[in-house]
């Protein structure tokens, strides 16, 4: 009978997700590892030799099974981490994205000592929760028009200990009553042409399709949050909306007809255009 250590089992389970089409398996095989064992993937290797009892190894051979099968690996861990922080993620919400961090770093820019911002879409709650924690004494909102994601923004921002009010509505009527306007506008909308769907990796095709799907253009919420927008910043307020690659003229020039003064668009690390940034009068 063979002995399974987490040495052994990290080199076996990285060839057995290579050969499934699992991107970076090496790190997926620790981060799973590390989850059935409950522990840090530093663990692992302190503990490299240690052999594994019946039940870890079959909780993290469900867990190798159910990735090669295309379920994420945020999912299956239970955490993703965002800006330096682990918010917690499962089917519920969509996986937060590197380039969303972008996102982020831009509204944090312009968000002004003792503002108040809005972050639409919210999902997991990534965006409003890291404006909230990195600018303490400001309001933030965020709305999701998913109540299951709404439940996961809330208690990721119980558990980071954010001050935010999460709100569940249809993009700017979850805040309605709100008195007073917003100096940024923050959304991460679903943005992707209903045709390429289909033509996602089986990955992102786990994720909800609410959260994807922008429309026959992928401009459906966005034209939406673009022509309202004006309507809720205060006076020289940002609105910034991460797109697809296509919009790169379009929301712009969307943002301009709306009443902004000014709109571009911004790259990400691999240098698509990935953001808008307009700007209200002031």
């Amino acid at each position: 009978m063979d002995t399974w250590t987490p040495l052994k089992l990290i080199a076996w389970t990285q060839g057995y997700l290579a050969r499934s089409g699992v991107d970076a398996p090496r790190l997926t095989a620790e981060l799973l590892l590390a989850r059935a064992l409950s522990c840090d993937r530093v663990r692992l290797y302190l503990d490299f030799d240690k052999p594994l009892g019946a039940a870890e190894l079959a909780a993290f051979r469900d867990l190798v099974r159910r990735r090669a099968e295309g379920e994420p690996t945020a999912y299956l861990t239970g955490v993703k981490e965002f800006h330096g922080r682990a918010f917690h993620v499962d089917g519920r919400v969509l996986v937060p994205r590197p380039e969303t961090e972008l996102l982020a770093e831009a509204a944090l820019e312009a968000f002004p000592p003792g503002g108040a911002a809005l972050d639409l879409c919210t999902g997991s709650g990534v965006l409003g929760i890291t404006l909230a924690l990195e600018r303490p004494g400001t309001r933030v909102v965020a709305a999701d028009v998913s109540g299951d994601a709404v439940d996961v923004a809330r208690a990721n921002a119980a558990r980071l200990g954010a001050s935010i009010d999460v709100r569940q509505g249809d993009l700017f009527e979850a805040v309605a009553a709100v008195p007073f306007p917003f100096d940024v506008v923050v959304a991460n909308p679903p943005y992707v042409p209903s045709g390429e769907l289909p033509r996602l990796s089986r990955e992102i095709q786990r994720e909800p399709r609410l959260a994807l799907d922008g429309g026959p253009d992928g401009l459906s919420v966005i034209r939406r949050i673009v022509a309202e927008a004006p309507f809720r910043l205060a006076a020289g307020g940002t609105l910034l909306v991460e797109m697809h690659e296509s919009h790169a003229e379009v929301v712009p020039r969307l943002c301009l007809e709306a009443g902004m003064v000014s709109a571009e668009a911004r790259k990400d690390l691999a240098g698509l255009p990935r953001y808008a940034v307009a700007r209200a009068a002031g």
